[in-house]
């Protein structure tokens, strides 16, 4: 009980060091920020105590106790901006372990031409920007209420020939509070040093174009950035409406040290453990408000389940974005 207490303790002074003070938009790796599972999108992204299969990972680690056997699972964003996210999960339940995990995320656009302020129609030159990251989880249950999760996370950007590389830690704690089916969730993501953008494409002529040597190879340093650490509190709750009728109700508080709090609240209401409805709204967000999604769980095997996940969600001026899920769960 006393280690619990100390998590708990250590994961709300976490959520505290930058509660004051928040830094808007000053932080990078951006595409950290960009949500998986299309269930939790289509439920508003109240996800830190929902959370319960591979997509833990992403939301807080310590919701992998609930995979029972091995899971697998893979999303597709489809991005604002022709901007494409693809993130891909396996998780294996090791008796009397815990549940190991691993992650990769990655970001993608197409190729775009290289322009100068001296050649503004291009250069000729093609270029593309990316980044990705990818991360190894555990979680464990603790005591029989009690549950801890960890990610350890390698993280790289990369625009033309400049890259930036480094790492990052999460942690989630998952109570059990004993009051029927209501569960409390804490995650603290992207605790990490700070990043930095060097590459070589760049050329130095010492003489501004009038002397008669040729410009010689110069390496870009550009100036760290924070990655998008973000605290996150949350409940859920499962109402039972007969005996193959569940409706399971979410809300989270965020705290990102780039941004003002958020809040966001969800609802999902499965029929027969086969067929689902959901939606959600955000709360203090500049864009986003309302999603909706819909999902499918069906035998393919004796002991392998499909499950098939979609969301949409408005994105304002921006229109919207839409998430393509897939998982195998035996």
């Amino acid at each position: 009980m006393k280690k619990t207490v100390t998590i708990l303790f250590v994961l709300a002074l976490a959520g505290g060091v930058f509660a004051e003070g928040s830094k808007v938009g000053s932080a990078g790796a951006q595409f950290l920020k960009i949500g998986v599972g299309s269930r939790y999108q289509g439920m508003g992204e109240a996800a830190v105590a929902a959370a319960n299969d591979a997509y833990s990972m992403y939301w807080n680690p310590a919701g992998l106790v609930e995979v029972e056997n091995t899971a697998i699972a893979f999303t597709n964003v489809n991005w604002i901006l022709d901007i494409d996210l693809n993130y891909v999960a396996l998780a294996r339940n090791i008796e009397d372990v815990g549940v190991f995990g691993a992650s990769v995320s990655v970001l993608s656009m197409d190729e775009q031409e290289v322009t100068r302020a001296d050649v503004p129609d291009g250069t000729g030159e093609r270029y593309d920007a990316s980044s990705y990251a990818i991360g190894i989880s555990f979680a464990r249950q603790l005591t029989t209420k009690f549950a801890f999760g960890a990610t350890f996370k390698y993280i790289g950007e990369k625009i033309y020939q400049e890259e930036s590389k480094g790492f990052a830690f999460d942690f989630g704690t998952l109570l059990y509070t004993g009051f029927r089916s209501l569960r409390m969730g804490m995650s603290v993501t992207n605790l990490g040093p700070e990043l930095q953008f060097s590459g070589t494409d760049v050329g130095y002529d010492d003489q501004s174009g009038d002397g008669s040597n040729d410009p010689f190879a110069a390496e870009l340093k550009t100036t760290p950035y924070d990655l998008p650490l973000t605290f996150r509190v949350g409940l859920a709750y499962d109402i039972y409406a007969g005996s193959n009728s569940l409706l399971t109700l979410s809300a989270d508080l965020k705290h990102p040290n780039d941004n003002d709090q958020q809040g966001s609240i969800g609802a999902e209401w499965g029929f027969d453990e086969k067929f689902f409805l959901r939606g959600g709204y955000k709360l203090n967000y500049e864009e986003e408000t309302v999603s909706f999604g819909g999902g499918l769980v069906t035998s393919i095997t004796n002991s392998t389940d499909l499950a098939i996940d979609y969301s949409w969600q408005d994105f304002g001026r921006l229109e919207s974005t839409q998430r393509f899920s897939v998982g195998f769960t035996f």
